[in-house]
């Protein structure tokens, strides 16, 4: 057995394993047998190598084999699925997010993306101009500018942030605020320490500094700051901006300024015809769209321009330099007759037109707010008294028209009257007197004008008045206007016998020069008028309505209203005008305060219309609360003549040829 050959072991990847386990179990029972301790078992020998392939070994050197670690394969195809089935996790989110961005959301971040990009610029309308009669300007608009900085812009002087800045840059930033500063405070006024406080504001990027800056000025603002450091425009300074900011102005000041009225800082109308005519005069802006990014306007961006559409321009019936003459001729009988404020109408009587409208104490246009705000207002429509005595003209022309009176009719005044629980007086003492019509105006006798209204029905006398304009607003499109008040038909008695002359009721100014004007105007009434004509920014004129006419009372009635009214001229000599004939009536009424709900003080007034037997201009002063008397033919009745005096030249109205009537006053 020892000696028999050893047979072939098998090669490949099971080689020696049999023969490992068929020799591990030989020698032991062997070793069993001879009872000898048992070796350990080697390693089986790897099989011989074919004949066809050389041993690289030199001699017997046994052959060594690198011992090799094997890893567990696992489950390649649950990861496989794992991943996939995460990689389609993936590509659903992504897909469902394209369907939401592109499909479902994609306007909402279309308009997202757009406002990021966007930038849009109103383009501001230029505001309307407004004329006198004879196109000169009372109220234009002049290019201007609203001044602003961006505080970190002055600080770094324009220095891009994103990179260090070299040596000059860091001179040039540390002195920019300081002579940025000096720049506005020598052109817009104030104190340097304060545009500093403004450069220095932290985290701004948008100050403004001043608005309404005319172009000019802004102008030598940019022209220094391009000077810069060295003065030659080498090294400029950054950081201030301006922007269109149109400022209003007013040439002529105080003129027609409680007409004209002044727009707020917004540059919107705030009072007068500026207010009234608002949406008009402002035009309507424009408007600039553009695309945009940090370093400014993208390349074929988005670039939409729209015009701003400019206001309508307005000729107004005002003349400025008669109405500067007005207002100086009414400061001066304010003055006169200390009297707390002062109106005057100026019309021509054919059209209505008001070609002068004067308030004092007014104010300056282009400064409203250095004055009170009851001078602002336009008095001559907004403030409601009881006219007086003026008011006897209306009765005077309704009783003529209802044939009731003449200049010639007679009436016996008694000292007295009894009206309601008292009674009435006039203004001077006197016995019974015998008093034509006419004479009952020319001496303003209040008992005379109540005996010969006693003959009208009180429901003809409230419809006269109203026929007159009195009870509603004259619509002349001045704002505020003020309606007034006029009793209806069912008045008691001893209210006709108050409105009578002239209480009882209540007006403004505008009212009561139109009701005198239909008297001066042959009996027909003829809606005031500011507004002569209009016309848009390309010039295509704007309709203005005619203005209302109607007849109230007969040209007969008017004529003989106007006889009875050119005797309060020839009453006295010193009541007329060189070369031409007059015809007027005085008020003095008793002024009624709400805040003690009584009478309180007068108001004094006069109206005056020339020439008498043609009448071409109309003039009504109103002086209130006056303190140097009280009767408005000594303190209101010098003023229409002066400015009788300046106007019937200035329109060309040939003097009178002829003289004035010798109408009776009295009887004997």
């Amino acid at each position: 057995m020892a000696n028999q050959p050893r047979k072939p072991q098998p090669t490949g990847r099971n080689a020696g394993r049999p023969a490992a386990k068929s020799t591990s179990k030989s020698t032991s029972k062997s070793t069993a047998k001879s009872g000898a301790k048992p070796r350990a078992a080697s390693r089986p020998k790897p099989a011989a190598r074919p004949a066809s392939r050389p041993s690289s070994r030199r001699g017997n050197q046994p052959r060594r084999y690198r011992k090799t670690v094997r890893m567990p394969v696992g489950r390649p195809v649950v990861r496989i699925r794992v991943f996939m089935l995460m990689l389609g996790l993936l590509l659903s989110v992504a897909v469902a997010r394209s369907v939401q961005l592109q499909g479902i959301d994609s306007a909402a971040f279309a308009a997202e993306a757009a406002d990021k990009t966007q930038s849009s610029r109103e383009l501001p309308a230029t505001r309307g101009t407004l004329t006198d009669r004879n196109g000169v300007v009372m109220a234009a608009t002049e290019p201007a500018m609203i001044v602003s900085i961006d505080p970190d812009m002055v600080r770094t002087n324009g220095a891009d942030k994103r990179y260090p800045m070299s040596e000059r840059k860091q001179e040039e930033a540390a002195a920019a605020p300081e002579a940025v500063a000096e720049i506005l405070a020598r052109h817009l006024g104030g104190l340097e320490s304060t545009y500093l406080d403004l450069i220095n504001t932290p985290d701004s990027r948008y100050e403004v500094v001043a608005r309404k800056v005319p172009a000019a000025l802004y102008t030598a603002i940019k022209d220094d700051m391009a000077d810069g450091l060295d003065g030659e425009g080498r090294r400029p300074w950054y950081g201030v901006f301006g922007d269109p900011d149109p400022l209003r102005v007013y040439p002529n000041a105080t003129v027609a300024s409680n007409v004209v009225g002044f727009v707020d800082w917004e540059g919107k109308g705030a009072a007068g015809l500026e207010y009234a005519l608002e949406e008009n005069l402002a035009g309507t802006a424009g408007s600039m769209v553009y695309d945009w990014s940090t370093y400014g306007r993208i390349p074929l961006g988005t670039d939409i321009m729209t015009p701003a559409v400019d206001g309508a321009s307005y000729e107004l019936t005002i003349d400025s330099d008669l109405n500067w003459m007005v207002e100086q001729s009414l400061a001066e009988y304010v003055n006169n007759a200390g009297a707390k404020t002062g109106t005057a109408v100026v019309m021509d009587v054919k059209t209505g037109e008001v070609l002068a409208l004067a308030n004092n104490p007014s104010f300056d246009s282009s400064n409203p707010g250095a004055a009170d705000a009851a001078d602002r207002t336009n008095r001559a429509v907004t403030a409601a008294y009881e006219p007086g005595s003026v008011e006897k003209v209306l009765t005077m022309a309704a009783l003529a028209d209802q044939g009731l009176v003449t200049p010639t009719t007679k009436v016996q005044v008694p000292s007295r009257i009894a009206s309601g629980a008292g009674y009435v007086r006039d203004s001077f003492s006197h016995g019974t007197l015998n008093m034509t019509a006419a004479g009952v105006v020319a001496q303003s006798s209040n008992i005379g004008t109540i005996m010969l209204t006693r003959q009208m029905e009180k429901a003809d006398l409230a419809r006269y008045l109203a026929d007159f304009g009195l009870g509603s607003a004259s619509g002349i499109g001045l704002p505020g206007e003020t309606s007034g008040s006029i009793p209806d038909a069912e008045m008691p008695d001893y209210t006709r016998d108050q409105v009578a002359f002239g209480q009882g009721l209540s007006v403004n100014a505008v009212q009561m020069a139109a009701a005198i004007n239909t008297v001066a105007n042959g009996g027909t009434y003829v809606q005031p008028t500011i507004v002569k004509s209009a016309a848009r920014s390309d010039g295509t004129p704007i309709d203005i309505p005619a203005p209302e006419t109607r007849r109230v009372v007969s040209e007969e009635a008017s004529d003989a209203t106007l006889t009875m009214m050119e005797s309060v001229i020839t009453l006295r000599d010193d009541r007329s005008i060189a070369g031409y004939r007059t015809a007027g009536k005085s008020g003095t009424a008793q002024r009624y305060d709400p805040s003690c709900s009584c009478y309180n003080g007068f108001t004094a007034s006069f109206v005056g219309v020339a020439p008498a037997e043609d009448p071409q201009i109309l003039v009504y002063v109103v002086l209130d609360q006056p303190t140097n008397g009280n009767l408005g033919s000594r303190l209101a009745l010098p003023a229409v003549n002066d400015i009788l005096s300046l106007a019937l030249p200035r329109y060309n109205v040939a003097p009178s040829t002829t003289p004035a009537p010798d109408t009776p006053l009295t009887f004997g």
